[in-house]
């Protein structure tokens, strides 16, 4: 059954409480090792008995290598790794295949991702191509340094808008005979459509005993959807509580799939969010009540 995992980036979905997301249905949630790896610490998880005590969550946890966040830091990436200062502190650090698996393991997650070279929207093909080259590098170092099979590592798929490279890619990766294959970079997630078309370019080559997983998918309700169809297992954004925190709420009939609820025509609006929603806050809250609860910060208990 396709799942969505909300997305605790800090080993925290923000806003939302342990008991919310089981509410919800929420089975899995992810994490990401690069801002863990950080503050607290990938060793300091663990001598606290791992991120499912830490977090108090019982359920399964998912951990994004950090790849994908480093690209934003203007990194120096060579075959060896990536060289990336902090964002808390302006601190240097080095992320090699090893090291980004062995902090994953370190958190204690129950599925972790490979560290990849992400390529960035609108890369060249030569660009591409040294990336894929590299994610395939590195990817067998991670399963070197892999040792603990409780845990799942799932490879990533790397190409950009490239569907020679991305099928290449998959092969690369189906052949090493993981538990899982993702399918990243700055193309998924960005245009549903052109998301749905790059997972449909190498679907034929993907087992079907192994999940697929397209990251960073959810902006909108249909963005799910459309992925579904094409044929992934696996989704998260952080869009729902992101949108939810400054009052941009999903409802299924608006043009965007949500409305503003800051506007001032939801004043006396006695609708909940959404007619169809069947969640605790559409059948509790009117849209008049969380536009005050918005502007006044207040927080919905």
């Amino acid at each position: 059954m396709p799942v969505f995992m909300p997305v605790g980036t800090n080993a925290s979905v923000k806003s939302l409480s342990r008991e919310d997301l089981e509410g919800i249905g929420a089975t899995i949630i992810l994490a990401n090792n690069y801002h863990l790896y950080l503050r607290p610490g990938s060793k300091n998880i663990k001598k606290l008995g791992g991120i499912h005590k830490f977090m108090n969550w019982p359920h399964t946890i998912l951990t994004d290598s950090g790849g994908f966040q480093i690209q934003s830091l203007k990194p120096k990436i060579t075959d060896e790794g990536a060289e990336f200062v902090s964002h808390l502190d302006g601190s240097k650090h080095f992320f090699t295949p090893e090291s980004a698996t062995k902090s994953q393991i370190d958190i204690g997650a129950d599925i972790i991702m490979a560290f990849d070279h992400s390529v960035p929207k609108g890369a060249s093909h030569s660009y591409a191509r040294a990336a894929v080259t590299r994610t395939h590098q590195w990817l067998i170092r991670c399963i070197k340094t892999w040792k603990n099979k409780k845990q799942k590592l799932f490879g990533i798929i790397q190409g950009g808008e490239f569907p020679d490279l991305l099928r290449e890619s998959a092969k690369f990766v189906v052949d090493q005979n993981l538990p899982g294959v993702a399918i990243g970079g700055a193309v998924i997630g960005s245009d549903p459509h052109q998301t749905a078309d790059t997972i449909s370019s190498v679907k034929d080559l993907l087992p079907s005993s192994i999940p697929l997983y397209a990251m960073g998918v959810g902006i909108r309700p249909s963005d799910i959807i459309s992925v579904i169809k094409a044929g992934a297992d696996m989704f998260d954004c952080v869009a729902p509580t992101r949108l939810a925190r400054v009052g941009l709420l999903y409802n299924h009939e608006s043009k965007n799939e949500r409305i503003d609820i800051n506007q001032s025509k939801y004043k006396l609006d006695k609708k909940p969010i959404d007619d169809s929603c069947d969640c605790s806050t559409c059948k509790t809250y009117t849209r008049a009540n969380l536009r005050v609860m918005i502007k006044t910060a207040e927080k919905i208990t």
